[in-house]
Formats: structure tokens, C-alpha cells, sequence
């Protein structure tokens, strides 16, 4: 009988050493990846972005979604610069009953750069995919071959995959706009968390179909 208790009290020990054990170096990895936690910040916000220097282009293409203007902007400066020219500016319907392309060119314009540049298409979209499925078939009826896509920091490397998935036989650059956020610091202010989250959410989710 003591033997059979000794027995079952070597197999508890041994399984309470084992959880101990594993215990204790998921302890230090937790201990390791906070010591380490801005390189892989940094590695995980990089992931995000992807980006080409501008070149010369049949059309320039500003994406909706930016609130501050910063987009609209970059894609105006690359027209002026003689990069394509002309601009056209995506955006749908639901900004106080106004198309958001209306909203960026008029922003544009109160800055100095010439009506003329843009092109306004305005269209109901909901995320990425929507405004590539409007977009890409108003390059080719235009009979665009090369074009840039101009979009926020974070917002590249989903926006240029989705971009190519849709028109593979396109060629495409996309250039970041100029933005307060940026993935080698995003984790230091909660705009920048919320933006990482959000775009690393949208990142997975699109890879997906949803």
C-alpha cells in the first residue's frame, strides 16, 4: 500500500517539477520580450508599410480615408513635380452627404494647387477592395498603364497588395503621404496604437475576403 503512495506521490512531484519548469521559462520569455519589446514594435509597424520612390506615371491616385488632408496633398505635389498629370481622387458619399473626393480637391485648391489637376470619382465604397474595384476599371477605360498609388504610411502595404491582386497587369508604385504617425514609434501615443490595431486587423482580415 505504501509503496502505491509513494508512487502516485513521485508522479504528482514529478509533474508539479514539470509545471514549474514550464512556468519558469514562459516567465523569462515574457521577461525577454518586454526587455525586447521596441525592436519587435518596430519589426511588427514596419510589416505595415511598404513603399516605391515616385516615378513617371500615366496618373496619379489618391485613396480616401484621410481626415487631414495629407494625402490629397502628396498626390497634388507629385502632379505639380510633373510625376503624371493628373490626380484622381477617390472617395464615396458619406461625409455629411458630401463625396470625400469633393472635400480633398476643394482642400487642395484653398492651398495653392489648380483645379485643373484633379479628376474627382466618386463612387460608394466601404473599404480598400471597394475603391480598387472602382478604380482600376477608370484606369483602364482611360487607358492607364503605369500609375502611382498615393496612401497613408500605415496603410501601404495593404493598399499596394490589394491594389495588385486587382490588376496585376498594372504597373504601381505607392507613396506614402506625409503623416504624424509612423511604424517605428506608433506605440507611444494611443492615436498610434489604435492605428496599428486597426491596420494590422485590416491587414489580416483582407487576406481573407473579409
Amino acid at each position: 500500500m505504501s509503496g502505491g503512495i509513494n508512487g502516485t506521490g513521485g508522479k504528482v512531484a514529478g509533474w508539479t517539477r514539470r509545471v514549474a519548469w514550464i512556468a519558469g521559462v514562459l516567465a523569462c520569455l515574457v521577461v525577454l520580450l518586454f526587455l525586447t519589446r521596441t525592436i519587435w514594435f518596430r519589426w511588427m509597424g514596419e510589416m505595415l508599410v511598404q513603399t516605391q520612390p515616385p516615378f513617371q506615371a500615366d496618373m496619379i491616385c489618391v485613396i480616401g480615408g484621410d481626415w487631414f488632408g495629407n494625402r490629397i496633398l502628396e498626390g497634388a505635389k507629385l502632379a505639380k513635380e510633373g510625376y503624371a498629370p493628373k490626380v484622381m481622387v477617390s472617395g464615396n458619399g458619406y461625409l455629411y452627404g458630401q463625396y470625400e473626393c469633393d472635400a480633398a480637391v476643394d482642400f487642395a485648391v484653398k492651398r495653392g494647387y489648380d483645379e485643373k489637376y484633379f479628376i474627382k470619382l466618386r463612387y460608394p465604397a466601404h473599404s480598400t477592395r471597394d475603391e480598387a474595384h472602382a478604380i482600376v476599371p477608370e484606369l483602364r477605360r482611360r487607358h492607364v498603364k503605369r500609375y502611382i498609388l498615393v496612401t497613408s504610411e500605415f496603410h501601404t502595404e495593404r493598399a499596394g497588395r490589394i491594389f495588385r491582386e486587382v490588376a496585376p497587369d498594372l504597373e504601381l508604385h505607392v507613396v506614402a503621404s506625409p503623416d504624424t504617425l509612423h511604424w517605428d514609434n506608433w506605440w507611444e501615443d494611443r492615436e498610434g496604437r489604435k492605428t496599428f490595431l486597426m491596420e494590422w486587423t485590416k491587414s489580416l482580415t483582407s487576406r481573407v475576403g473579409i
